[in-house]
């Protein structure tokens, strides 16, 4: 698979706590240059983005992140901010306890009510993987499809464990035809993004993307 194809299936990600203006100004000039999907950031820098490079840059942002148990009232005042700031996709974290506590009802309303804010714009759902059970992320996906989310993701990254190959066949098992797959949480190499695409994921979540693929995507450009 080509670096380039590779790329575009990615969200090049800078969500540190840490991450400061003139990195996010940078993320958003690889993104723009390597051809990424999006360029994936806190809601704080999106108008900003979105205001400087225009048509040049999808910039998606997150919602409840990282634990995901804000209101919903308070996911969707984030979401609708974000969306008037230009955001072109949404990932939103799922409410993990009440998941657990059975609630799935609560989680399907969550993230049909954010869909609907949402409309054509992109709305991806975070499950947090690591702190699930096997029946919890099966529930999760029904959440999901009935939902009417256009993604399932793995992680946040902010977790004990990210993406792996095991949750997206089961992920494939379990969504609705609908449904595209995001993994994201620990992909660092290319062998690892491209198992994940070859296993069904539409997109990926990583901040090394570009990092481990430039030289490859640079060869690309002069042949």
């Amino acid at each position: 698979m080509k670096a380039k194809d590779i790329l575009s299936h990615v969200d090049h990600t800078l969500l540190k706590q840490t991450a400061t203006w003139a990195q996010m100004q940078r993320v958003a000039e690889e993104a723009i240059r390597y051809g990424t999907a999006t360029v994936m950031v806190p809601s704080c820098y999106v108008a900003r983005l979105a205001r400087i490079y225009g048509a040049r840059l999808k910039v998606a942002t997150v919602v409840g992140f990282p634990n995901g148990n804000a209101s919903t009232a308070a996911k969707l005042a984030e979401t609708a901010q974000a969306l008037a700031d230009g955001a072109a996709e949404i990932d939103m974290v799922i409410n993990i306890g009440m998941l657990k506590a059975g609630d799935e009802k609560y989680v399907t309303e969550e993230i049909r009510a954010l869909k609907a804010l949402c409309g054509e714009r992109v709305l991806k759902v975070i499950v947090e993987t690591c702190f699930l059970t096997r029946e919890e992320k099966i529930a999760a996906c029904r959440a999901v499809t009935e939902g009417g989310a256009d993604y399932i993701k793995t992680s946040t990254g902010f977790g004990p464990q990210g993406a792996t190959l095991d949750d997206i066949a089961l992920f494939r098992a379990h969504i609705g035809a609908g449904v595209k797959m995001k993994a994201a949480g620990g992909i660092h190499t290319r062998a690892e993004m491209e198992a994940f695409l070859a296993a069904g994921c539409d997109r990926l979540g990583a901040s090394s993307a570009v990092a481990v693929l430039k030289d490859a995507w640079e060869e690309e450009q002069e042949k």
